[in-house]
This record gives structure tokens, sequence and C-alpha cells, in this order.
């Protein structure tokens, strides 16, 4: 009877201990639009988590959900990750940007953090990469590397992240290769293989020899591997296991020093809302390593446009511009400013089809 007391007491002393130990720590939460093993865009966030647990150690607890989809599914994933503790929610797609909101008036005491939308709040902030950086430089490579003067792009949906990936791979691709031609194909989706290798399919029965992808599995990268002579770049992570052929050189999105750096406010007090859109330069954005199919020329040149855009030197969206009904846009050397960038509807001149509404 008595050691029944003794072990039921430190049960409960254990109970409490353990709950005070978990009180103590940082609960930090993400939702994620596809699954973690996508190799590509939730797979580049997931290894911030893993970065910010490698920071924090016992001090942080992550949780996570992956295959969220955009809408009331979100409001839903969002509310019980605040319910249960969450003291910042990291919200990784644009179509969670509604939902992030409405969550967070609820929640007041619990921080967010939107990736790639506009709308802040007091306790919401906002933060996104250039990814239009990376962008101009793969997009150097592919006017450099095609030989048909045929390159497809497969985008997700329309809304000006990805219309600002577009045109800027295709000026500099074009400045590469004046004969360059760009197909656009939009497959209404962030992670669909199935859709993204059936984009990828049509793309190439119409003669393109390089695809370019604003989507996040690596189901292009293995129809160009069996189609051969194809050449693509991984979306979001490296996709090295596609390199040296087709995955020639790839943009990575770095989202880890962010991660640890607005956790590491939260856990110290300083964290405000604030809205955070950084490129090359801190390193938001980076390109993969190159691989030896690229010139040794081309490589240099790709490296030194890089270069040029972490410095400041150069700016992607650099006049002369004209819009894609011919109406100028930027005269010469004008740069565009981030109002423009940040809404972009329209297309360059030169580029074929229309942006959907």
């Amino acid at each position: 009877m008595h050691v029944t007391k003794l072990l039921a007491g430190a049960t409960v002393a254990l109970g409490l201990a353990t709950a005070a130990v978990a009180a103590d720590k940082t609960k930090v939460g993400f939702i994620y639009v596809g699954p973690i093993g996508d190799l590509g865009w939730s797979y580049e966030h997931n290894e911030g988590r893993l970065a910010v647990e490698e920071a924090y150690g016992d001090k942080v607890e992550t949780v996570y959900q992956e295959s969220v989809p955009e809408g009331a599914d979100a409001e839903r994933a969002l509310t019980q990750m605040a319910l249960q503790g969450a003291d910042i929610i990291f919200t990784t797609s644009f179509g969670y940007m509604d939902p992030t909101i409405n969550v967070a008036e609820k929640f007041p005491n619990v921080v967010f953090e939107h990736a790639t939308g506009y709308k802040r709040a007091d306790n919401v902030s906002t933060y996104s990469a250039r990814f239009y950086e990376g962008r101009a430089v793969i997009g150097h490579i592919a006017g450099k590397m095609t030989k048909s003067n045929k390159i497809g792009y497969i985008a997700s949906f329309p809304i000006p992240e990805v219309i600002r990936g577009i045109n800027s791979a295709y000026i500099h691709a074009r400045k590469a290769n004046p004969d360059v031609e760009f197909s656009v194909v939009w497959v209404y989706t962030w992670f669909d293989p199935a859709k993204e290798g059936d984009a990828a399919k049509a793309l190439i029965d119409q003669g393109i020899d390089v695809i370019m992808q604003h989507t996040d599995s690596t189901a292009p990268q293995a129809v160009a591997k069996d189609a051969g002579g194809v050449y693509t770049f991984g979306q979001a992570s490296d996709m090295a296991a596609y390199a040296p052929m087709p995955r020639i050189s790839s943009i990575i999105d770095n989202w880890a020093p962010y991660y640890v750096t607005r956790v590491g406010a939260v856990m110290d007090g300083t964290w405000q809302s604030v809205d955070t859109w950084d490129g090359i330069a801190p390193g938001m954005v980076k390109i993969g390593e190159m691989s030896d199919v690229i010139p040794e020329d081309v490589r240099a040149e790709a490296m030194a446009i890089s270069d040029s855009i972490a410095s400041g030197e150069y700016h992607p969206f650099t006049g002369p511009l004209n819009k894609q009904d011919g109406g100028a846009w930027l005269a010469e050397g004008e740069t565009a400013d981030d109002g423009t960038l940040a809404g972009m509807n329209f297309y360059v001149e030169g580029l074929t089809g229309s942006v959907p509404n």
C-alpha cells in the first residue's frame, strides 16, 4: 500500500516536472503546403525547422503539419496548432495569407510569420526571398545552353512572385541568346508530380530542350532524364539527385538563418512585426552547384551576374524594358521599384501568351 502511494506520488511529481520543462520551451510551429519529402519548397522550409532545433536544442520544441491545402483547411490547422500552445507559427505558402490573418486575430498572444504574402498585423510578420535574382542567373545559363532556342517554363499560379520569375528568366535568357523563345505552361498547383510531369512531357514534345519550373516536385527532372538531352534546374532546393544531368544548376531557398533569428527574437522578447524581402546578398537565395556540363565560360558569366546582383551593382530589372504590349516601362538605366515588382501582373516584351486572370 505504501509502495503504491509512493509510486503514485512520484508519478504526479514527474508529471508536474515534465510540464514545467515543457512550459520553459519555446514551441515553434510550421505549416507546409506540400510534403517535406518533395525535395523542393517544403523540404527546404523543413531544413530551416531542423536548423532551429540544432541552434536552440532543448530550449525549443518544433512541430509541423505537411500537405495542408490553402484555404479553410489551413485555418483549421493553424487554429489547432495555436490551441496546442505554439508560441510562433510559420505559414509557408502564399495561399495561407488570409487564414494566417484570421487566426492571428483570434490568438493575439501567438506570433505568426507568413511567407510570400503582404498582409501584416501586430502579431504577423511577412517574409519572402527575391527569387527573381536567382532566376536572372539561371536564365542566363538557360539561354546559353539551349540548342533549339526553345525554353519551357512550368508555372504554378499567376501571382506576382511567379510572374517576376518568368520575366527575369526570360530577360536574361534573351540577353544571352536573342533567338530564345519561351513557352509557359500554367499547372495551377504548387505540388502535383503528375501534372508537373505531364507539363514537362508536353514541352519536350514541342522541341524544348531546357525546362525551368516554379513548382515543387522533381517530376520534371525525372521526365527530362528519361527524355535525354534536356536541361533542367532545381527549384527551391538543389535537387542534386538529378545532377549532373539533367539538373545543371538550381535556385536554393535558404530559410534557416531567418528562422533561427526570428525564433531567437521570440525567445528574448525582441520580436516585432516586420516585412523581410532578401535575396542573394544576405544569402536567402543561393545558386546551386553548376554542373560540368555547363561550359566554363558560361559558369563564369553566371557567377559574375550573381556577384553583381549581390554587390548592388546590377538589378535584374534594369531598362530599357518594355511591357509585353510594347508600352514603355523602364528607360535606359532605370531600375524597377519594389512596389512595382511586388504587384507585378504583366509580361515583358517578347514573351508570348497572356498572364491568366
